[in-house]
C-alpha cells in the first residue's frame, strides 16, 4: 500500500529498515522528512519550467516527483526550454516509473522471501542514486554538495537509528546552498 500512495522508494525502505529496528516513531517521521527535503530543491529547479501550468497539473506532477523522474526530466528542460507541451515529458516519466515501481513492489512482494539472505543486495539502493546523481553533477554547488554529503554519510554511518543519514543531507543542503548562495545560477527558461 505504501508503494502507490508515498511513491518514495527511498522513504520506503528507510522506514521499513527503521520499522524493523525498533526506531521511535518521531526518529522514523524525521528521517524521512529530511532525507526527502531534495524534493524541495527539485521542485525550485522544475519551477520555472512549469509555472504557468494549472495547480491541478502541478499537483499531479508532484506527486510523480521522484529521483527517477527528475534527473531525465531537468535534463530534458535545460536542453530544450519551456514549450507549450512541456509538462507531458515530465509526465510520461512519472507514470512509466510509477507503473513500473507498481509491478516491482508487487513482484517483490511475491518473490522476495524466494531470496537466499545470503545475497546482500543492500548495495542497490545506494547504486541507484549515484546513477542518477553523477548525470546532474554539472556545476560546483552541486559537486561539493554530493561530495560533502557523501563523506559525512560515510563518516557518521555508525550512529543510531541511521541518524548519519540525517547528518549527511543536511551538511550536504548547507553546503550546495551556500556554494550557490555565492554564485547564483542564471535561470534558463
Amino acid at each position: 500500500m505504501m508503494s502507490a500512495i508515498v511513491f518514495a522508494g527511498s522513504a520506503q525502505f528507510i522506514t521499513s529498515q527503521l520499522v524493523h529496528e525498533g526506531t521511535p516513531g518521531l526518529v522514523i517521521v524525521l528521517t524521512i522528512a529530511v532525507v526527502n527535503l531534495r524534493h524541495m530543491l527539485y521542485s525550485a529547479s522544475l519551477a520555472p519550467y512549469i509555472a504557468t501550468l494549472p495547480m491541478r497539473w502541478k499537483a499531479v506532477l508532484s506527486y510523480l516527483l521522484t529521483d527517477e523522474a527528475y534527473a531525465p526530466t531537468i535534463l530534458h528542460y535545460e536542453k530544450n526550454g519551456i514549450t507549450p507541451y512541456t509538462h507531458w515529458f515530465w509526465l510520461g516519466a512519472g507514470c512509466t516509473l510509477w507503473v513500473v515501481w507498481q509491478i516491482s513492489t508487487a513482484v517483490g512482494i511475491f518473490l522476495g522471501a524466494a531470496i537466499p539472505e545470503s545475497w546482500s543486495l543492500d548495495f542497490a539502493l545506494p547504486l541507484t542514486f549515484i546513477a542518477m546523481l553523477v548525470p546532474v553533477l554539472h556545476d560546483r554547488p552541486g559537486i561539493a554538495a554530493a561530495l560533502s554529503a557523501g563523506v559525512v554519510a560515510l563518516v557518521a554511518f555508525s550512529l543510531p537509528y541511521k541518524l548519519g543519514l540525517i547528518l549527511a543531507a543536511l551538511v550536504g543542503i548547507v553546503v550546495g546552498t551556500v556554494l550557490e548562495g555565492k554564485n547564483p545560477p542564471e535561470v534558463r527558461p
